[in-house]
């Protein structure tokens, strides 16, 4: 799949973006069948793109061997369906290996994360990421968060790369991100594509679509698609109402429940997935799982969450 084809996947119309946790087994092995299941119920569900072994899928914990079998099987599972994305990271030198892994597992494009541990200035940061994407054929959406966060006028470089094709931002810096909106679509017009890439993104994509954002990822279709989906139909069809329903009775609440732990956005999405029925195991250290009265509360708010959307079909 080429760039063009990427990108048009990639359409807010097509569906919410889904980022599939990991599954393990019993040993804390990753368990290829459980994966593969997962995979496959959320492309049944309607997901536009399946995002694999990226952050909520613990891309840190994966060996690239493991990497490698996660994306492929996301491929073999997805059939041509829609497309599979998958992340790249660390150094550069290892980011390049992941991202040649993807390309060797039938992966469709690379996010790539931000570099490991150090705090560059922008021309390194420029530089990583245009070398990694001139190591495969695989369009790259860059992850703006933590250590790397980008001035206008490096997205503007970016923008200009070959085999660059969008900006996903986990900062939530909305002056920041108007002002890179701005310049790139002075000094390098066309077709890039910007994500909103918070946790709990649907909390505040209401404000990133004022900015001509309108597309996120959404950990919530991990576990309770239907939720996740009722929320994009009420974006896609401009049904406020709905949207403020759904922010108010279950997105606000899971995001502060989600507050409550570190790595909470995603071992808390994980006990959410095993909860609704499929055993994905735990999370690797050094991630933990959720205490159990949050685990509790969590099964509360999903059944909180369907009530809401029966509630809109009647």
């Amino acid at each position: 799949m080429t760039s063009a084809p990427l990108a048009a996947g990639l359409d807010f119309s097509s569906g919410p973006l889904f980022f599939p946790v990991t599954a393990y087994g019993p040993g804390g092995e990753v368990d290829l069948d459980v994966h593969r299941a997962h995979v496959r119920r959320g492309v049944e569900a309607g997901a536009a793109a399946v995002f694999a072994c990226c952050g909520t899928g613990e891309f840190h914990a994966l060996t690239p061997e493991e990497f490698q079998e996660c994306v492929r099987v996301a491929v073999e599972e997805t059939a041509g369906r829609v497309p599979v994305v998958a992340g790249a990271g660390y150094g550069t030198a290892l980011a390049v290996r992941y991202a040649r892994l993807a390309e060797e597992a039938g992966a469709d494009g690379l996010l790539a994360m931000p570099p490991y541990l150090v705090v560059p200035g922008q021309e390194g940061l420029v530089r990583h990421y245009r070398e990694v994407a001139a190591a495969t054929s695989l369009p790259v959406i860059v992850y703006q968060r933590d250590n790397a966060v980008f001035t206008p006028a490096s997205v503007v470089e970016l923008a200009r790369t070959d085999g660059v094709i969008g900006l996903k931002d986990g900062l939530g810096d909305l002056d920041l991100m108007q002002r890179i909106v701005s310049a790139v679509r002075t000094e390098a017009p066309g077709d890039f594509l910007y994500f909103n890439g918070l946790p709990t993104a649907e909390q505040t994509q209401l404000a990133y679509r004022a900015l001509g954002i309108r597309l996120y990822s959404s950990a919530v279709f991990c576990f309770a698609p239907e939720i996740a989906l009722a929320f994009h139909r009420a974006l896609r069809t401009g049904d406020e109402t709905t949207a403020h329903r759904l922010l108010d009775g279950f997105y606000r609440p899971f995001a502060e429940l989600r507050a409550q732990g570190r790595g909470y956005a995603v071992a808390l999405v994980k006990a959410g997935v095993r909860l609704r029925g499929l055993d994905v195991g735990e999370v690797r250290p050094p991630l933990q799982e959720p205490a159990a009265d949050h685990v509790k509360q969590l099964a509360q708010l999903i059944e909180q969450g369907y009530a809401l959307i029966d509630e809109e079909a009647r």
